[in-house]
C-alpha cells in the first residue's frame, strides 16, 4: 500500500481490511531485518509503517501503546511490536512480532561474534575496530545528551543524576542499588514536589492519517480484556518457562557454572533495563567484565559496535557477552568453542527477553482498560534522572580504556582522540546516523592502524 496522496482527502480513505496472520508475520520479519538506528530509529520505522502507510493502528492508539512500553524495563521498541502483535493477533501474534523483532539480530550477532574471536587479531580487522572505539565513546556520550535534555527538567533530577554519576564512579555502588535509591527519592520527591517531577513522554496524537484498523474507538477485542485467571495462567506460565532452562543449567553445569550464572545474571539484567540499552550497559560491564570476568574492556566496547551495527535492540549486546564469555571459556572443550559461544548467545537472549514478553502479556489488557494517555510515575522519573549519570559513567569507562589503553601512567592515544572527537561532532553539530559514523570512523582507523 502506497501513501496517501495529499489529493485524498483522509476521511474519505476506506479502513483497511483485517490482516491475517500470515501477512502480518511477513512483515515483522522484514521489520527484524531494517530495525536499525536503535530505539528512536525503530519506534519511527514502526511509525511509518504501521500509523501512517498501512493504517494497522492509528496515531493515538500506537502512542498510547508506547507510552505504556516506555514504563517497563526492557527495549521499547521490541515490546511496542510484542503489544502491536498481540493486539492484532492475540499470544502468538505477539511471539511472533517480538520475536521476529530480535531473531535476525541474534543470528547476525552469533556469526559476528565468531568472526571477531577467530580474526580480530587481523591486521585489517584491527584497523576497523581501531576507528570504531572511539566512535563508540561519543555515540555514548550522545546517548546521555539525548536522554537527558528530555529527563532533567528540574534542579532536583540534575542532583539525582550527578549522585548516580558520583555513586558508581567513585564509589562503585551496584547498578541495582543506584535504581532503587533513585525510586525512593523519586518517589519522596513526587509527594514533597510533584511539580519538579513531573514527566513528559509522548503525548496523545491529533494527527490521523485515515481510518485505521485499530482506530482510537475501535473497542479492545475479547483477548484483551483483563482476566485474573489469564493472568493467573500467565504468570505460571512465565515462571514455568523461567525455570526450566534454570534448572536443567543448574543440573548439568552447577550453580556456579558460567552458563547458569549468565542465566541468573542477565535475568537480573532484564528487570533493570529502565531508560534502554545503555541504562543497563553499566551493569552489563560491572558484572560481565569486572565480576565474572567473561570478557574484556576492549571486548565491551568492541561488542558494543557490533550492537550499533545490526538491526534489533541495542541490548543484544548481550548476545556478544555470552558468546565472547562461554567461547572463551571453553565450556563444551577446545574442540566445541562455537557451539559453546551459540549457547551461550540464546540462552542470554531468551532470559534477557522472556521478561519483557511477560510484561506485555500480562499488562497489555490493563492499558487497553483505558484510552487516556499514560504518564511516567514520579519513582520512574527519579530512574531515568539516575540513568543519565550511570550511562555518562559509561562513557567515561570507555574514554579511558580507548584514549589511555595502557592507562594514565603511558601518553594519550592522539588519534583515537581525534577520531573521538569527529564524531562527536558529526552526531551532535551534523546529525549523522550512528551507521554512518560507525563506517567513517572504521576507515579512518584501519589507515591509521596499517600506516602505524
Amino acid at each position: 500500500m502506497s501513501k496517501v496522496s495529499p489529493s485524498v482527502l483522509e476521511e474519505d480513505l476506506p479502513r483497511p481490511e483485517t490482516i491475517s496472520l500470515r501477512e502480518a508475520f511477513w512483515f515483522w520479519l522484514k521489520l527484524g531485518f531494517i530495525s536499525f538506528g536503535g530505539p528512536a530509529g525503530q519506534i519511527s520505522i514502526m511509525h511509518q509503517e504501521l500509523v501512517e502507510r498501512r493504517r494497522w493502528i492509528s496515531e493515538r492508539r500506537f502512542l498510547h501503546a508506547l507510552n505504556f512500553c516506555m514504563l517497563l524495563p526492557g527495549p521499547e521498541a521490541q515490546q511496542l511490536a510484542t503489544y502491536i502483535g498481540w493486539l492484532m493477533h492475540r499470544t502468538r501474534g505477539g511471539v511472533i512480532a517480538g520475536g521476529l523483532f530480535i531473531l535476525p539480530s541474534l543470528f547476525i550477532l552469533i556469526a559476528l561474534s565468531w568472526m571477531y574471536i577467530a580474526f580480530g587479531d587481523v591486521p585489517a580487522v584491527a584497523g576497523l575496530f581501531y576507528g570504531i572505539k572511539p566512535a563508540v565513546t561519543a555515540i555514548v556520550v550522545q546517548a546521555a545528551h539525548r536522554i537527558g535534555s528530555r529527563a532533567l527538567k528540574s534542579g532536583w533530577l540534575w542532583a539525582i543524576a550527578a549522585a548516580s554519576f558520583v555513586a558508581i564512579f567513585a564509589f562503585d555502588v551496584p547498578f541495582p542499588l543506584i535504581v532503587l535509591s533513585a525510586a525512593l527519592l523519586g518517589y519522596l520527591g513526587g509527594r514533597l514536589a510533584p511539580e519538579k517531577f513531573r514527566v513528559g513522554g509522548h503525548s496523545a496524537a491529533k494527527k490521523s492519517y485515515g481510518p485505521a484498523l485499530i482506530d482510537d474507538d475501535t473497542p479492545s477485542p475479547e483477548h484483551a480484556r483483563f482476566s485474573w485467571v489469564k493472568l493467573a495462567v500467565l504468570v505460571l506460565v512465565g515462571a514455568t518457562l523461567w525455570a526450566l532452562p534454570m534448572g536443567v543449567l543448574t543440573v548439568l553445569f552447577g550453580w556456579e557454572g558460567t552458563l547458569t550464572q549468565m542465566g541468573w545474571f542477565f535475568t537480573k539484567a532484564a528487570l533493570l533495563t529502565f531508560g534502554g540499552a545503555y541504562a543497563v550497559l553499566p551493569y552489563v560491564y560491572q558484572g560481565a567484565v569486572g565480576h565474572y570476568g567473561w570478557l574484556t574492556p576492549t571486548q565491551m566496547i568492541d561488542g558494543l559496535a557490533l550492537g550499533e551495527t545490526t538491526p534489533g535492540p541495542l541490548i543484544m549486546v548481550v548476545a556478544f557477552v555470552g558468546f565472547v564469555g562461554a567461547y572463551v571459556s571453553q565450556v563444551f572443550g577446545a574442540d566445541q568453542v562455537f557451539l559453546a559461544g551459540a549457547l551461550a548467545a540464546t540462552l542470554v537472549t531468551w532470559f534477557t527477553f522472556l521478561p519483557s514478553f511477560l510484561f506485555i502479556l500480562v499488562g497489555g489488557p490493563l492499558v487497553e482498560a483505558t484510552h487516556n494517555e499514560l504518564k511516567f510515575t514520579a519513582p520512574l522519573t527519579g530512574i531515568t534522572a539516575a540513568v543519565v549519570g550511570v550511562i555518562l559513567n559509561l562513557a567515561v569507562f570507555f574514554g579511558y580504556h580507548v584514549l589511555w589503553p595502557k592507562g594514565f601512567s603511558d601518553t594519550l592515544d592522539w588519534p583515537s582522540a581525534l577520531i573521538a572527537i569527529a564524531a562527536a561532532i558529526a552526531l551532535f553539530r551534523f546529525k549523522r546516523g550512528v551507521i554512518q559514523v560507525l563506517l567513517a570512523c572504521a576507515l579512518v582507523g584501519l589507515v591509521v592502524h596499517l600506516l602505524r
